[in-house]
């Protein structure tokens, strides 16, 4: 099965070497169009209607955001192609959006790629895009959604219903307002990592949304308004309670 693809990166070097790499090492991809900026991008996706694009980030006349909105109609598998940038990561992390930092690796480029693919024969169409463009334009953190990897596929949920998260060993689970659970394929580092405050390291087991605070024992243990009883070590208390001053 080949998949239909379009490369849209302003550098030509950069996409003769991305042309260059699916070729060698993903035949599986197609490559059936290319454009360098927002404007050729967007009758380029509407005219192919491709079931992927390499999108470079950073663009002139736009950003891969844009090209996104503009394309809402459509459905296809994104991967992104970014030089780094902790805002752009931290918004396609938070999505579980595919991305490849500048220089690409051939090893990343063939592991999203295998993904892509498999989603795509397993007919598994998950509407990403549409999640990371309301991130991106949405200004207020615990207003933006994270899409979390779960044993059986994705779920979708606003930061703002987020109470705690608790490490699991190979797994995450994260505890809702609505008392439901979930078991989430990451470690509890990827979520140290990506979502913003509200949210805060309190132990190397346990993450907290601190709109959810109740009340602290100066024991060391917070109170949530669940009626959880969380401990906070000691690495993390001077922090914690600089936050509440």
């Amino acid at each position: 099965m080949k998949i239909r693809s379009v490369i849209v990166e302003d550098e030509v070097a950069a996409r003769e070497a991305l042309k260059n790499y699916l070729s060698k090492y993903c035949p599986q991809v197609e490559v059936i169009g290319e454009a360098q900026n927002i404007k050729e991008a967007v009758p380029l996706l509407h005219e192919t209607r491709p079931q992927l694009v390499f999108l470079d980030v950073e663009m002139p006349f736009g950003n891969a955001f844009d090209v996104l909105e503009a394309c809402k109609d459509l459905q296809f598998e994104t991967i992104f192609v970014t030089a780094f940038s902790e805002y752009s990561l931290k918004a396609l992390n938070q999505s579980a959006a595919y991305y490849l930092l500048k220089p690409i690796s051939i090893e990343e480029l063939i592991v999203a790629v295998n993904k892509v693919q498999q989603h795509i024969i397993n007919n598994e169409l998950f509407d990403r895009n549409k999640i990371i463009v309301e991130n991106f334009r949405e200004t207020k953190p615990e207003k933006q959604q994270v899409i979390l990897p779960t044993l059986e596929g994705f779920e979708v949920v606003k930061m703002e219903d987020i109470v705690r998260l608790r490490g699991n060993g190979n797994f995450t689970d994260i505890y809702l307002s609505n008392g439901n659970k979930k078991m989430v394929c990451r470690f509890l580092k990827h979520f140290s990592e990506i979502l913003p405050y509200p949210f805060m390291r309190v132990h190397k087991s346990h993450i907290i949304n601190s709109s959810f605070v109740k009340n602290y024992n100066k024991g060391g243990f917070v109170t949530l308004f669940d009626h959880t009883e969380i401990e906070i070590s000691s690495t993390y208390k001077e922090e914690f309670l600089t936050r509440f001053k």
